[in-house]
């Protein structure tokens, strides 16, 4: 059978040494004779686990113990709700809302059951391409609460490298879910960043929470769930319930295997190379066709077009052929997406611009 790539949005691919690893220790973790499935999550093989893997994620992304790190459950989805459950007293009290795509809109339209939101639209048409405005013109209200946004937008393919230097007392909250772990960030210049596990962290049924623990104190404790609250999350050590162990285990796995292969200086150039070599394909073809500005375009989820729908049909019931998946963009805005993640090698990549030029040949 040929080599076959996935390149879905999420839940994405995971690296093969981490399988690997995970499917030998499947029945005897850690030679006790049990499936890490198994194991209570209050066991001392678990704790250690998690810890470590804590550990390595502190290094990685270089946080410092002024931020606690959580585990829990709810996607980054339960995170448009817990927000600003957390952070607003009332429902008059405003919260900045930067909108540059479906997620961060989403987000926006969540919070608007707890507060006064205030959607910011920071996307712009320039020469027929999608551009997100600078962050010094983004117009940000002085009475709210804090800011969120999302710095990569899987769906339109849109990214903000740019990072946040507003006003010191403003909160500052990233949806770094498709993001994080792909390339260097600075933790110092958010308050607040969450991520669902299934891009870069692991698998599907865990999400991430980094956030400074002054924050703590802000917390509207009367209003917010426990299995949702941050300071209850922080004082059980992410282990208030029963946690998705398997995930967890996963995450941790993939800490490694980032750590081994250089940390995140080295996978950023890695996803360099190969978002480079897919946009070049692009722009050098008179048959594709991205709709995004150089500096905004997303190294994780590279969108496309063919000249017409039935074009984009056929490319991918022909790539699929090739061993070849998931190239199909969400349906909100049709075309192709390919997703690119961490996981996927430059070799992934290169069998995907081969087929690319070659169904050019045929169909351009």
């Amino acid at each position: 059978m040929f080599k076959t790539y996935n390149f879905s949005a999420g839940p994405a691919m995971l690296p093969k040494t981490v399988m690997r690893k995970a499917q030998k220790e499947f029945l005897n973790w850690k030679n006790t004779g049990f499936s890490v499935i198994e194991i209570s999550h209050r066991s001392k093989n678990f704790y250690n686990t998690i810890k470590n893997a804590e550990k390595i994620l502190r290094k990685l992304l270089k946080i410092s113990e002024k931020y606690a790190v959580l585990f829990c459950h709810g996607g980054a989805r339960g995170q448009f709700s817990t927000i600003p459950m957390s952070f607003i007293h009332n429902n008059y009290e405003k919260a900045d809302y930067i909108n540059s795509g479906y997620w961060s809109k989403s987000a926006f339209l969540e919070a608007k059951k707890y507060c006064n939101a205030n959607k910011i639209n920071v996307k712009q048409l320039k020469k027929n391409k999608k551009i997100i405005i600078p962050m010094k013109k983004w117009k940000l209200n002085n009475e709210s609460k804090y800011v969120h946004y999302c710095p990569n937008e899987t769906i339109e393919g849109i990214s903000i490298y740019e990072e946040p230097n507003f006003f010191s007392k403003k909160i500052i909250i990233g949806d770094f879910s498709s993001t994080l772990l792909s390339r260097v960030i600075n933790i110092n210049k958010y308050s607040l960043i969450y991520a669902g596990a299934q891009k870069n962290i692991g698998p599907s049924g865990i999400t991430l929470i980094i956030l400074k623990k002054n924050l703590i104190k802000n917390i509207n404790n009367k209003i917010v769930p426990s299995i949702l609250n941050y300071s209850t999350l922080l004082e059980n050590e992410s282990l208030f319930n029963t946690p998705t162990t398997f995930s967890w285990y996963l995450s941790g796995l993939v800490f490694k295997w980032l750590k081994k292969i250089g940390g995140l200086k080295k996978i950023q150039k890695i996803n360099s190379k190969k978002s480079n070599l897919l946009y070049n394909t692009i722009d050098k073809s008179d048959f594709y066709f991205n709709n995004v500005g150089k500096k905004n375009r997303s190294k994780m989820n590279i969108v496309f077009n063919t000249p017409n729908e039935k074009l984009d049909n056929l490319f991918i019931q022909e790539s699929e052929k090739k061993g070849l998946f998931f190239l199909k963009n969400h349906y909100l805005i049709g075309g192709l997406r390919a997703s690119i993640y961490n996981s996927m090698p430059f070799k992934g990549v290169k069998k995907l611009v081969k087929f690319m030029i070659f169904f050019e040949k045929i169909y351009g």
